[in-house]
């Protein structure tokens, strides 16, 4: 109780602030009637309010009850975002052209610039939403491994990351990239991570979509740090009644003929300190006893991970977690506390393919950081 009262207190400083500042800009500089900026000071409030309920107010209640809070307070959360960004930027415009003004223009300069504000914070999040809860393109990456037997080549790995089933992302959504990988036709299908914001209880019926995946090695998955915070140890067993082969911290051998590799799967580094006893990430573990002239292969949920695998000889990690940034310029902030944001990248002998995933976190919305289910080829060198 006193870490959440401690966590809305955070939110309450920073958002709080932010808040004052819209109702300044948006509402007592451009209107002069009193009453109609009384109206819109208690929407201020309001929106202020919701997304904390959303964030920390509803855990354990129905997702009837809710999806409409979060719907309200996480569009907020975006628009309320770029909003600030907005009339930030446009604050030297307004110091420059404010004193040179008498009253009546500087009441005009005020409304403009708050319509102006107003226009590129909802076309943005309109954007943002249209391309977070759209269509998911299929993304072809060939990655050579060394080691890699020439009758694998061409082998591929269908990767769904961030799908983050909530009250925003149901069963429709994930049956639609359910069918989106089948139609690739992938050797294998790999989870990493982050798939649920919320107990088996509540997202459950709409996580067993999943046995629809249909791949002649199976379907993977490893842990995200999101299900240390949706309990993970019902999601580990859900998952597996489900048919789906969840990696903790071991390995698979995937083959063709005579001809095979290693698929290694690690807990989320964030296992370690979740207090889920008997989780936490050991690639050493997962690699115990292997052939070392067999290539491997490693599910990992966050790209930093690599300076591990990197240390250890992995051929290739696949990872997820960024989103891309999401939303810009959050790609920035992501960048501080992850080695790459996407893509195929080289961190020493170590290949990484980061996931921009197919779901958010948040705001409904994605900036500059479309979603993604990739199709990894292996080739031969």
């Amino acid at each position: 109780m006193l870490e959440l009262l401690a966590f809305a207190g955070t939110l309450l400083l920073v958002l709080g602030p932010i808040h004052l500042y819209l109702w300044a800009r948006l509402v007592r500089g451009p209107l002069q009637s009193v009453p109609v900026r009384r109206g819109f000071g208690v929407l201020i409030v309001v929106l202020l309010v919701l997304p904390i309920v959303a964030l920390i107010g509803g855990r354990g209640w129905p997702l009837a009850i809710v999806r409409p809070i979060e719907w309200v307070g996480f569009v907020w959360i975006g628009v309320m975002f770029y909003l600030f960004l907005a009339l930030l930027v446009l604050e030297l415009p307004r110091f420059v052209l404010r004193r040179r003004l008498d009253p009546g223009r500087r009441l005009f300069l005020s409304r403009a610039l708050a319509g102006t504000a107003l226009v590129v914070a909802g076309g943005t999040s309109a954007v943002g939403a249209v391309t977070a809860l759209g269509s998911v393109g299929v993304k072809r990456v060939q990655v050579r491994l060394a080691r890699l037997d020439p009758s694998l080549s061409g082998y591929t790995i269908a990767i769904l990351g961030d799908i983050h089933l909530s009250a925003f992302i149901g069963a429709g959504t994930l049956a639609r990239h359910v069918r989106t990988v089948n139609s690739a036709g992938a050797d294998a299908v790999a989870i990493v991570g982050d798939l649920v914001d919320g107990s088996v209880d509540d997202l459950g019926p709409a996580a067993r979509e999943l046995t629809g995946l249909t791949a002649p090695d199976g379907v993977f998955f490893v842990t995200g740090n999101h299900e240390y915070y949706s309990g993970a140890e019902e999601w580990v067993a859900f998952l597996s009644s489900l048919g789906v082969r969840v990696l903790r911290n071991e390995r698979v051998s995937l083959s063709r003929g005579t001809a095979s590799f290693d698929l290694a799967g690690c807990d989320d580094v964030s296992a370690s300190s979740s207090g889920v006893v008997g989780h936490g990430a050991d690639l050493a573990v997962a690699l115990a006893g292997r052939d070392a002239s067999r290539p491997v292969v490693l599910l990992s949920h966050q790209p930093v991970f690599v300076s591990v695998a990197a240390d250890a000889g992995v051929d290739l990690q696949i990872s997820a977690h960024t989103h891309g940034g999401q939303v810009w310029p959050f790609h920035y902030v992501v960048r501080l506390a992850q080695p790459v944001l996407a893509g195929l990248s080289r961190v020493r002998g170590t290949w990484l393919y980061v996931s921009r995933g197919v779901g958010f976190a948040g705001p409904p919305m994605r900036v500059g950081a479309p979603p993604e289910i990739t199709i990894i080829e292996l080739m031969s060198p």
